[in-house]
């Protein structure tokens, strides 16, 4: 990565702001039922911290719509963060802006953590108000963004803050988790280990084709599954039933069958359902074998095995997008083969966020793989080769 992180800049007493990802899951109550992206951020605040820094760290949790709303608080990750940092004062901002958030700021000492409130309570992170960034940017010496799910977005604390930052000639740096995303993906699409294999699922092929695209000139294979296989099933010729299909792609699937030749491999088999449920009737058929009544929610076991001879000799493996409905335990076959077939690989074993993510979790194989995105939607971007804002924001070194 030829992007500077925060080994390269000098941040004892200085006022830091960190854009972290603090978009955790919340039960009805408010408590936070899954802290894997606060301790994802951890490495780097307590470098900040130990190195003498004063932090200011923002975030944005959920979609609030109009304004503040008490459900979308950041205040329940200040209070877990107090709890990961005994030896620290974490303060909570009532806002993200304006007077009080600025004495709070003035006022802030090395060793200090102040969480600021949800910047999307502010129509103007997400529309392009640069005010609204320049607010945030009052006082601060120093910017770090370690918020890789959130890079892919020109929001104002992302982008916003280091053009105002970069004008008044202050730092704008990666923190250890992006300079670890760009690390493993950017590595995976610039200069694979060889053989190269990637693993792509989900519903549409519309949403996938950049990332198709991309990948097919630089892969040695290509697998195909979840519910997009179906689409290109039925650009083939078969039918489908009642399976998803994304008929406006249908012509970009065809397209990409004659471009990725032997490259591209789809699935050698299904498991149909008669309806989409937990408790639907479901067997085992070829893909020529989908009748009326039927709809595909997995790949089947001779796919699972044609996979895995395929991985077998891989030494690099990105995988983004699940196998079939595996929110279904019935469905979920196919996914699982997968997670278990990679954590058994000698290789770089890269899971590009979201429902992928997910899948490897409820396996309990996280610890198996090599590396597992915080975002899915700026992975799959990064996948696609595109130039993400907050990854092209930070200076260069």
């Amino acid at each position: 990565m030829n992007k500077k992180t925060i080994r390269d800049v000098d941040v004892q007493g200085r006022r830091v702001f960190v854009r972290v990802d603090f978009n955790v899951p919340l039960d009805g109550e408010g408590h936070i039922t899954d802290d894997t992206r606060i301790q994802g951020a951890m490495p780097t605040i307590r470098y900040l911290l130990e190195h003498g820094a004063a932090l200011v760290l923002a975030s944005h949790l959920g979609r609030p719509k109009s304004g503040p709303e008490p459900k979308f608080s950041l205040a329940p990750t200040a209070k877990r963060l107090q709890e990961l940092l005994p030896d620290n004062q974490v303060l909570m901002a009532a806002d993200c802006i304006g007077p009080e958030v600025e004495v709070k700021k003035q006022a802030l000492q090395p060793g200090q953590v102040l969480v600021l409130e949800n910047v999307r309570f502010y129509k103007g992170e997400q529309k392009g108000d640069m005010d609204f960034a320049a607010q945030l940017a009052s006082l601060i010496d120093v910017y770090v963004d370690d918020a890789f799910g959130t890079a892919h977005r020109p929001d104002m604390s992302v982008a916003g803050v280091p053009q105002i930052m970069r004008e008044q000639g202050k730092p704008v740096v990666a923190g250890f988790l992006l300079e670890k995303e760009i690390a493993f993906l950017g590595s995976a699409v610039e200069d694979p280990v060889r053989p190269f294999v990637a693993i792509l699922g989900g519903a549409k092929v519309s949403d996938k084709i950049a990332v198709i695209t991309n990948l097919l000139g630089k892969v040695d294979a290509l697998l195909i599954g979840g519910g997009m296989a179906n689409t290109f099933f039925k650009a083939q010729g078969h039918e489908m039933g009642d399976s998803l299909v994304d008929d406006a792609g249908l012509e970009l699937a065809r397209g990409l069958i004659a471009q990725g030749g032997d490259t591209l491999v789809l699935p050698v088999d299904v498991v149909v359902a008669d309806a989409f449920a937990a408790d639907a009737q479901h067997k085992v058929v070829g893909v020529d074998e989908v009748t009326a009544g039927w709809r595909v929610l997995d790949i089947g076991p001779a796919t699972i095995a044609h996979y895995a001879n395929y991985l077998a000799g891989a030494k690099t493996v990105v995988w983004n997008g699940p196998m079939g409905v595996f929110e279904f335990p019935a469905f979920a076959k196919g996914t699982f083969a997968i997670a278990e077939v990679l954590a058994g690989l000698d290789a770089t074993t890269i899971i590009g966020g979201g429902d992928s993510a997910a899948a490897v979790q409820q396996a309990g194989l996280a610890d198996k793989m090599t590396h597992i995105s915080t975002g899915g939607g700026a992975s799959l971007e990064y996948l696609e080769g595109k130039v993400l804002p907050g990854v092209a924001a930070l200076d260069e070194k």
